[in-house]
C-alpha cells in the first residue's frame, strides 16, 4: 500500500470529547429558535438525540450514535447508497467500473475542497482507504464493512483510483460507501476529535455534555443546503425529545415511541433494524445448546412487539429483515413455548449444566423506546424457564466494550441485547461481522459456517442471496448464537415548520441536505 506525505495544511485543534457525558433535562421551557438554542446562528435547525455521539471519527461513522451526525454531513463516502432503491449513485467518485475479478477502478469528482481549503483529489481516496482498512487504527468500519480485507490501492492520477482484492470481491463499490473521505496527513495514530471533511456542514462547536453545533460550509462542491447551521442536542427521555419537537424547540427528535407523545408529528418508517439476544456460547451455561435453545423459546416476541413496542416491528427469525439480500421469508420467529424451554434447562440440568449460574443480561441506556421494560420483561420469562438472569444497563461506550472486539473479559455468561441495522442491504456485512468465528461481534462460530459465508460472499444475483439464507438458517439450527427478537419500525418526530421523509437509513444517518424548512 503506498504511503503518502501529509499536506502541510493547517488543522484546527481537536476538539475535548468527554464520551457519553449524561444531561440532564430541566424542566423549564425555552424559546424556540433563541439563541441559546441556535448558539447565535439564526435560522439553525435543532435536532434532539437520545445521546451525545461517542465520537465523530469518520472510519467509525458505521457505528449509529457517530453516522447518524458525521456521515454525508460532515464527511462524505466516495459512493452513496439510495436507502430506497438499493441503487449506487456517485457522490466523490462520479463513476466506476470492474477492469477485472479483482480490481475496480474509479474515477475521482473534480472541483471538491476539503472544509481546510484543501482539494480533494485521488490520493486522499486512497489515503482514507489505507487509513481505515487493513489498518492498526482499529476503525470499525474496517471489521463491520470489509471483514479485516486486505486492500491494494493507488492513484495513478488525480482522478483516477484503482483498488484490488485478494479475493473476487462484486460488492466492493457498496463496501466503499460506508468508508468517509478524510484529507492526506490526518492522523493515522490515533482516531481524531474533530474531522475534517467536504460534507455541506463542519463543525463548528462541540460543547461536550450540551450540544454540538454543525455550520454550513460555504465552499460545498455540491447543492447547498437549507439551514445555515444545525445544532444538535441529547435528551435521553423520549417525552422531553417529542415534547421539543410539540413545541417548536426542535425540528427533528430521533428515537421515539408511539407513547411519548408526539402524536401527529411522530412519523413511522422501517428502519432495518433487528433487535436481538447475542448469547457468549463459551461460557457456561450458555455452551450448552439446550441452554441456548431454551433462551430462543422462553421470549414472547409476540407479546413484546404488541405490548411495548405497540406494533412498530414484527418477530424476528433472523438478523437481516426484509429487502436486505439474503433474507429468507421461510426462516420464521422461534415459537413462544415456555414449557419446551423449561424443560430444556431442566434437561440440561439433569446432565450436569449448572444451569443457576448467573447470566447477566446486558442492555443499552435509550437503545430503542422501552428498552428497560424490555430487559425486564425478557428476564422474568428467562427466570420462569429455570436460568438466573440479572439486568445491568450500560451507557453507550460501556456496552460497546461487550459489543465489539477485544470483549470485556472474566464477565461471566452474558446475554448482549443488540439492535443491528443492516443499511447496506447485503447479508455480507451482516454474517461478517456477527456470524463468522472471528467477527468484531461475534463472540462463537463454526469452521462450517465460516465456510458457508465466504462461499456466499463470492455469489451474485438470485445465488447470492440464496447462499446467504442458508447461512442464516444454519444459524439457527446448528450454532445459536442469537436469540432473535423483533424487526423494527422507527419513529420519528418532525415539527410542523419542518419537512423531512424518514428512511430506512435515517435511523443511522440523517443527511441534513434532505431536510428543508415546511413550505
Amino acid at each position: 500500500m503506498p504511503a503518502f506525505p501529509p499536506r502541510s495544511t493547517p488543522r484546527k485543534a481537536a476538539l475535548a470529547l468527554v464520551l457519553l457525558a449524561g444531561l440532564v433535562a430541566g424542566s423549564g421551557c425555552t424559546v424556540a429558535n433563541s439563541d441559546s438554542l441556535t448558539g447565535g446562528a439564526d435560522g439553525a435547525l435543532q435536532i434532539a438525540l437520545q445521546q451525545e455521539p461517542p465520537t465523530l471519527e469518520p472510519c467509525e461513522s458505521s457505528l449509529t450514535s457517530t453516522g447518524i451526525v458525521v456521515r454525508s454531513n460532515i464527511t462524505e463516502p466516495l459512493v452513496e447508497r439510495d436507502p430506497t432503491s438499493g441503487a449506487l449513485k456517485p457522490l466523490l467518485a462520479t463513476g466506476w467500473k470492474a477492469t477485472d475479478d479483482h480490481t475496480w477502478t474509479f474515477t475521482i469528482r473534480d472541483g471538491v475542497r476539503f472544509h481546510d481549503g484543501t482539494p480533494f483529489d485521488a490520493e486522499d481516496a486512497a489515503f482514507s482507504i489505507t487509513r481505515a482498512v487493513g489498518s492498526k487504527l482499529g476503525c470499525n468500519v474496517d471489521g463491520y464493512v470489509f471483514a479485516d480485507s486486505k486492500l491494494e490501492v493507488s492513484a495513478p492520477d488525480a482522478r483516477t483510483l484503482t483498488v484490488k482484492t485478494k479475493d473476487p470481491d462484486p460488492i466492493l463499490p457498496l463496501r466503499l460507501s460506508f468508508l468517509e473521505i478524510v484529507p492526506t496527513g490526518t492522523n493515522t495514530t490515533s482516531k481524531v476529535r474533530e474531522p475534517v471533511g467536504t460534507g455541506p456542514y463542519k463543525v463548528a462547536d462541540w460543547d461536550s455534555g450540551i450540544s454540538l453545533r454543525l455550520d454550513r460550509f460555504d465552499g460545498y462542491w455540491g447543492t447547498k443546503p437549507d439551514y445555515p447551521a444545525v445544532r444538535y442536542v441529547w435528551r435521553t427521555e423520549n417525552s422531553i425529545r417529542a415534547a421539543m419537537v410539540a413545541s417548536g424547540e426542535a425540528g427533528i427528535a430521533v428515537g421515539l415511541g408511539p407513547e411519548d407523545g408526539a402524536g401527529d408529528l411522530g412519523v413511522a418508517f422501517p428502519n432495518n433494524e433487528t433487535t436481538a439476544l447475542r448469547m457468549d456460547v463459551n461460557v457456561t451455561p450458555l455452551n450448552d445448546i439446550r441452554v441456548r435453545r431454551a433462551v430462543n423459546y422462553a421470549i414472547d416476541k409476540n407479546g413484546i412487539v404488541e405490548s411495548l413496542f405497540l406494533k412498530l416491528g414484527e418477530p424476528a427469525g433472523q438478523l437481516v429483515a426484509a429487502g436486505v439480500v439474503g433474507h429468507d421469508p421461510a426462516i420464521k420467529a422461534w415459537p413462544y413455548d415456555p414449557a419446551k424451554a423449561k424443560a430444556l434447562v431442566a434437561e440440561a440440568a439433569a446432565a450436569g449444566v449448572p444451569v443457576r449460574t448467573p447470566i447477566t443480561l446486558i442492555a443499552r441506556t435509550a437503545q430503542f423506546p422501552k428498552v428497560a421494560e424490555t430487559a425486564e420483561v425478557m428476564q422474568e420469562a428467562l427466570s420462569q424457564a429455570g436460568l438466573n438472569v440479572k439486568i445491568k444497563m450500560l451507557d453507550t461506550a460501556a456496552h460497546l466494550e461487550y459489543q465489539l472486539r477485544p470483549f470485556v473479559r472474566d464477565a461471566g455468561p452474558t446475554l448482549l441485547l443488540i439492535m443491528h441495522g443492516n443499511q447496506a442491504g447485503d447479508a455480507a456485512f451482516t454474517t461478517s461481522q456477527y456470524l463468522k468465528s472471528d467477527g468484531p461481534q461475534s463472540q462463537y462460530g463454526t469452521a462450517a459456517l465460516d465456510e458457508m459465508i465466504a462461499q456466499a460472499g463470492e455469489k451474485t444475483g438470485p445465488e447470492r442471496s440464496q447462499a446467504f439464507g442458508k447461512v442464516l438458517a444454519y444459524q439457527n439450527e446448528n450454532v445459536v448464537q442469537y436469540a432473535h427478537i423483533a424487526h423494527m419500525r422507527g419513529l420519528i418526530g418532525i415539527a410542523s415548520n419542518v419537512r423531512y421523509k424518514p428512511n430506512s437509513a435515517s435511523t443511522d444517518e440523517l443527511r441534513l441536505a434532505e431536510i428543508h424548512p415546511a413550505e
